[in-house]
Order: C-alpha cells, then sequence, then structure tokens
C-alpha cells in the first residue's frame, strides 16, 4: 500500500523540540507553507532564488510538495522536517523548497507526471531531487526519517544521494533531461489526429460497466474515489442511448457514498476518498472540489431520475459548503484537515459511550444499531486491525429497510435520525476543529459557483444563486488583475499567482451556469472576454489545445492533459464551455475552437476514453443532437415562468437556454448573441424557439411542445438498491 494514500499506520513520535526561527516560508500566503515557516530545514519557496543559490553552491534541489489537508504531509513535517537532525542533512546537502500543489498546480503537474516516468506512480507528499536546473532524477511520496517496512530512510537517503551527485553528476544531469524530454513529447498531440465518433462513448460506457461494482458501487480497487464526472457521462450516455445500465450504475453508486462513511452524516459534505470499497472508512479531509462535483452529480442524477435522496444529497452538501466553506467576502476556501488534535479523523468519529451521553441509553442504542457504532468501535487501526474503540457513522441499509425492523413508519424514524443527527452536531461543535485551509483559489471556486448555479436552476432556490452571484463578483472583482487576467490565488486581501488552464475553463464553465440560472447577460460578456484572453495565452498554435500554464510561465515544460483527474481536465471543460458559448452567442470562432480540440485530442482519447469522461460529455453535446432555446417573454410572468420552469424540471442536457425579454426594445442580450434581435414573443405570450445549428422549429408558447421538440426523455423506473 503506498503510505501517502492508505490509511495511518503508527509513525514514529518525533522528539519533542523547540520552535526553531523563522524560515523564508514566514513571508507566504499559502497556509501549508506557513505551517513550514518554523521548520528547520532552511525552506525556500519556488523561485530564482532558490535556483540561484544551488547553482552558485553546486548543490541538488530537494523539492517538497504537498497541501494543506494532507495528513502525511503533516506525518512528515512532524517527524522529518521538525527534527534537526534531518534538517542539518538536508540543509548541508540541497538546497530545499516547499510547495503547496493548491497554490502551484503548474509546478505540482509537472514533477507528478516526472514521478510517473521515474517511478510509476505518485502521491502526496510529493519528494523530488532535482538539479539546479530543475531536472529530475529521483522521485518518492511519503519518506520516513529512519528506514522502515522496507522503505528507505532520509537518515539513509541523503547521504547516499549525496555521494551520487558528488561522483556520478553527469549521470544524474543526463537522467533528468530524459525526463524533461518524456514530459515535452507528451505534451505534443498531432494536428488534426482524427475524427471521433459515437463508438468511443461506447466504449468508455463499455469499460465502466466492465469494473463497476455491483455490490457497493463506484469503479474499481480500492482506495475508492468519487469520481463524479464517470457518473455525469454515465447520465448523459443513458439518457443519448436508453442504455439503463447507465442510470443504475449511476443510483448505485450515489446512494452508497451518501449512506457510507465517506458522507460525513452528522455534518454533512463529503471526505476525500474511501481507502476500502465499501465506501466505509474514509481519508477524512474534505475538499472544496469534492463538494462541488458531487453537487453537480447529485443534482444531474436527480433531474434524470427524480430520487429525493439525491436532492436532499445535493442540499445537504450545499448547507455544509455555506456554513463551513464560505469566506464573508463569497468566496469559498479550499480544504478542511483530515486531523485535529495530532489524530486523523479525531474530530468525525464517535465512542458509542459519546453518542449514548448525548442521546440518552435508548435513543442511542437505536441510533448506534442504525449507524453501525458498537462498543469496541468499527473503525481499525492500521497495519494490524486493531480496535480503536472509536466508531465511524454510516447507514448500512436504507431508513426504509430499518423502519420495517423497528415496526415505525418511515417518516417518524427519518424524524428520530434527523432529530438525533442535531443533537450530535451541535456535540461535535464544542470538539477540536479540523485546520481549514482558507485560501481562495479561483478554479475551484468556479466549480463551487457552477454546482450552486445549477442547483439554484433545478431546485428553484434563489438563495443558492445569490451565493454564485456573491461568489462570482468575488473572483471576478478580487482574482482579475489590471490587465483583466485571472489569477489562481487570493488569500489575507492579496491576490497572485497566474492563472492555469483551469482556472479559466471552470470559470468560463461557471458563468454560463450562473447566466443560465439568473439570465444576466454580463455573465457571457465576461465570458466571453475570458475565451479570448485564454486563446491569446494557453492555445497550441501548432497542435491545437491548451497548454495548462500561459505563455510567460516559470515551470520549465508547459503540459497539455485530457486525461481527468480528481477533477475535470482544463482541456475537456475549456472544449464543452467554448462550444456552449459559441452556442449561446452564434460565436463560430469559439466553436471552431471546440472542434480543434476535438480533433487534436482524439488519439489520447482513443487510447483510453474511460480515462476522458468530462471529455466525452463534451464530445456527447457536440455530436448532437443539441439545442439552442431562446425563450421570450416578461422575467417573472406566468406565462414565461411556465416555458422556464418546464425545461428546467426536466433532464435536457443537451440544450442551452438563453432569455430575451420581450418588454424592452432593444436589451443587453442582443449585443451578446445578436442573433436573439428578431425573436417575438407570439401574440405577446411568451414564447420558446427551439433550434439546432441556428435553425429553428416554429416557435410555441406550449411548454408541452417545447419538451416535445427537445425529445425529452421520461424517466427510467426506480430500481433496487
Amino acid at each position: 500500500m503506498n503510505p501517502a494514500r492508505g490509511h495511518d499506520p503508527k509513525a514514529p513520535e518525533a522528539p519533542v523540540q523547540e520552535e526553531a526561527p523563522p524560515n523564508r516560508l514566514i513571508h507566504e500566503r499559502s497556509p501549508y507553507l506557513l505551517q513550514h515557516a518554523h521548520n528547520p530545514v532552511d525552506w525556500h519557496p519556488w523561485g530564482e532564488e532558490a535556483f540561484r543559490k544551488a547553482r552558485e553552491d553546486s548543490k541538488p534541489i530537494f523539492l517538497s510538495i504537498g497541501y494543506s489537508a494532507c495528513h502525511w504531509c503533516h506525518v512528515m513535517e512532524k517527524e522529518s522536517f521538525a527534527d534537526s537532525q534531518v534538517a542539518k542533512l538536508l540543509n548541508d546537502v540541497f538546497v530545499c523548497i516547499k510547495v503547496d500543489r493548491e497554490e502551484r498546480p503548474d509546478i505540482d503537474q509537472v514533477y507528478m507526471a516526472a514521478a510517473h516516468v521515474l517511478t510509476g506512480s505518485g502521491g502526496w507528499p510529493l519528494t523530488i531531487f532535482m538539479t539546479p536546473d530543475q531536472k529530475p532524477f529521483f522521485a518518492a511520496s511519503y519518506i520516513p526519517k529512519e528506514s522502515r517496512y522496507g522503505m528507505t530512510g532520509l537518515l539513509d537517503l541523503i547521504p547516499r544521494i549525496s555521494k551520487v551527485w558528488r561522483d556520478q553528476r553527469q549521470e544524474l544531469e543526463d537522467a533528468g533531461d530524459k525526463v524533461l524530454d518524456a514530459l515535452k513529447s507528451a505534451a505534443r498531440t498531432p494536428p488534426e489526429a482524427g475524427e471521433l465518433s459515437e463508438a468511443v462513448l461506447d466504449e468508455a460506457y463499455d469499460t465502466l460497466f466492465r469494473i463497476f461494482d455491483g455490490e457497493h458501487g463506484g469503479f474499481g480497487d480500492a482506495p475508492r474515489f468519487p469520481t463524479p464526472h464517470n457518473l455525469i457521462f454515465l447520465l448523459r450516455y443513458g439518457n443519448r442511448t436508453g442504455r439503463e445500465p447507465a442510470y443504475t450504475m449511476v443510483e448505485k453508486t450515489l446512494h452508497a457514498m451518501r449512506r457510507g462513511g465517506i458522507f460525513d452524516q452528522v455534518g454533512w459534505g463529503f471526505h476525500r476518498y474511501s481507502t476500502d470499497t465499501e465506501w466505509f472508512v474514509p481519508h477524512f479531509e474534505k475538499m472544496l472540489y469534492d463538494q462541488a462535483l458531487l453537487v453537480l452529480a447529485y443534482t444531474e442524477a436527480y433531474l434524470a431520475t427524480g430520487r429525493e435522496e439525491f436532492a436532499r444529497t445535493a442540499r445537504e452538501t450545499i448547507a455544509y459548503v455555506l456554513r463551513d466553506m464560505a469566506d464573508p467576502g463569497g468566496g469559498f476556501y479550499s480544504a478542511e484537515d483530515a486531523d485535529s488534535e495530532g489524530v486523523e479523523g479525531k474530530f468525525y468519529t464517535w465512542a458509542k459511550a459519546e453518542i449514548l451521553e448525548v442521546l440518552g441509553e435508548e435513543d442511542g442504542e437505536r441510533f448506534s444499531r442504525i449507524f453501525g457504532a458498537t462498543e469496541p468501535g468499527n473503525y481499525l487501526e492500521q497495519p494490524g486491525g486493531k480496535r480503536t474503540g472509536r466508531n465511524i457513522l454510516r447507514l448500512r441499509r436504507p431508513l426504509a429497510s430499518w423502519a420495517h425492523e423497528f415496526s415505525t413508519p418511515e417518516e417518524d424514524l427519518a424524524w428520530f435520525v434527523e432529530s438525533a443527527r442535531q443533537k450530535l452536531f451541535l456535540a461535535r461543535e464544542e470538539r477540536v476543529r479540523p485546520t481549514k485551509d482558507d485560501k481562495i483559489l479561483t478554479d475551484w471556486n468556479a466549480l463551487m459557483i457552477a454546482a450552486l448555479a445549477k442547483a439554484a436552476r433545478v431546485f428553484d432556490d434563489p438563495g443558492y444563486l445569490t451565493a454564485a452571484e456573491k461568489a462570482a463578483a468575488f473572483v471576478l472583482g478580487n482574482l482579475r488583475g489590471p490587465d483583466g487576467r485571472l489569477l489562481h490565488r487570493y488569500r489575507g486581501g492579496e491576490a497572485g499567482i497566474a492563472a492555469t488552464l483551469d482556472d479559466y475553463a471552470f470559470m468560463l464553465w461557471a458563468l454560463i451556469e450562473v447566466y443560465e440560472a439568473s439570465f444576466s447577460p454580463e455573465y457571457l460578456r465576461t465570458a466571453t472576454e475570458l475565451s479570448r484572453d485564454l486563446a491569446a495565452r494557453y492555445w497550441d498554435c501548432t497542435h491545437g489545445g491548451f497548454f495548462f500554464v500561459p505563455d510567460d510561465t516559470d515551470v520549465p515544460v508547459r503540459q497539455k492533459t485530457v486525461y481527468d483527474g480528481a477533477v475535470p481536465s482544463g482541456n475537456s471543460v475549456a472544449m464543452y464551455a467554448l462550444f456552449a458559448l459559441g452556442r449561446m452567442t452564434a460565436n463560430l470562432e469559439l466553436e471552431e475552437m471546440a472542434n480543434r480540440m476535438r480533433h487534436a485530442f482524439a488519439d489520447a482519447v482513443r487510447k483510453a476514453p474511460a480515462a476522458c469522461p468530462h471529455f466525452l460529455t463534451g464530445l456527447e453535446f457536440m455530436l448532437g443532437p443539441n439545442f439552442e432555446v431562446i425563450i421570450t417573454g416578461v422575467l417573472g410572468a406566468t406565462d414565461t415562468n411556465a416555458l422556464v420552469g418546464a425545461i428546467r424540471s426536466h433532464y435536457t442536457p443537451d440544450a442551452v437556454v438563453i432569455f430575451r425579454p420581450s418588454d424592452e426594445e432593444n436589451p443587453e442580450i442582443t449585443r451578446v448573441a445578436g442573433f436573439t434581435r428578431d425573436v417575438v414573443a407570439v401574440g405577446g405570450k411568451a414564447t420558446a424557439y427551439v433550434c439546432t445549428n441556428y435553425a429553428c422549429d416554429i416557435p410555441t408558447t406550449d411548454p408541452d411542445e417545447m419538451l416535445r421538440l427537445l425529445g425529452s426523455r421520461e424517466r427510467p423506473p426506480e430500481p433496487v438498491v
């Protein structure tokens, strides 16, 4: 098991030491870097000062990349970086650089790719040894202080590296050259690589069907990640083809996650991933991007299936984010730690005696039975499997099953569970909370904005739209430079760091979603402005597609990826967003750019289509049939609401919606989307124009006729889960 991704073994306790004087990280903004600002390691932030020192001192560089909510990053910091013996070795042999992967995803992306070239795997903390010219020649994840469990410790490894650097430096330089050459080669996509057809959608579906866990939901082996982009692709594919197993895989997975330990049953929101296949034992950190993507998946699944549990889960997750992750200015914080008081999961787990104390004997026993809490505890310590006396709460069976067992109406049992949950939540609030990483990132905020806007439409909740618009205003007001370029990170009143492709692509997606929820044309105007900047600074003019970093980057390789990771790839989101924005504004240049991306990445997608689910979601949209729906009427009027409400309450994923006020002579939307200029309300009533490739059917004032023209599909029957 990779220790950076498995459960927490007992690491040796680092000796208690006095806090060292601050190092250079004390001037940084990142909470993760500031956690290391009093290490005796002579840390540098990423920058020319560190590289110049390495060249002048003829030293290799020790690059350590992690993030604030990373449990094993904390273990390595306490065990090694706070240790004077390890620090002296590091300072003598290396120039040491510490990077927050969330603040500098561009650096992390390059060196994680290098780790895969060097070792075939990766994880955080990421440890890279490289030359002063940034050429990596050694990679690992967590490294213990002393050698154990077959892993070489830093106390043994550093002297060996020092000797090789001294005696065989040219070999290390050559190895680093080969790694960078491999990364540069991977960034080249063949021009006009070919066409992609529906066959690649079928192949991805077949792969996901083959690796689907029919018992527990989810795909592949442990550790098991939520991968909401898989689920959204399957929903779109099922809607397109009518293949019911696509829906069944989604529903089984979403039900299992909501009822499992990966979901915080007391305070809501999702933990990062499950260490097992049952969604039971999570790594307890909570990331903003997971909440956003899962809200999108649960909301879309509710729209496609009508399952109330999906709507409730989306709402509960939003409630968690608005309660615990929202900055007063409107943006959203990045993460909450897995650890509190030095123990992973301590905030989230329960001794059965604690449950009985809060709820009383009778109610506590009933609640414990429903959620699997026992006296010895169900949370096992690894390695060795020793019981901790702590419990992770999970609902192993639906409440309906428990209601039958207790001979209680399901509504009464649901009331009991909610009442108990609220009491446990208030009791838990008295505990020491995990640390919050309060930096505000453009790309992750954009995902949350998109999720809130979609939820606002689907659940007809103006509060969600208010939160989405407030967050969009925060990003556009605080994370955009004087030249209009997006920036990546905001904290403590200061914005900085050049935006990545993800920042731009996800923000385009967010602005489109907020427009469709609000019908305020300025969001489409701003999206068009950002698309121009994205094309000017990130587009690969030779091969097509977008580089992850702009043309004035300070990293050694401009990478260009299409495979999805924890979040969808920026190229996949950009393709989808540019095509949608092109259709909404009749901007053929944007559509053509999206089509070039479709061809540029064809070879890569054909090699592993199931690794590109968000790209395939965009491809499915582009293959058609897709629709532009123009609704004209008086905003807020009964007949307008009937048309808008009809399309928002039905699953029509291949349609974009544009609204033209009929009570304004020259509304703003006509300057953003000129083709709406001649749209008129028929007979003075709110009217819908359903168009394909800008060719429109006869306008209709009837919501049912509008849905018929869109080919709205009936929801499938509810499966047994």
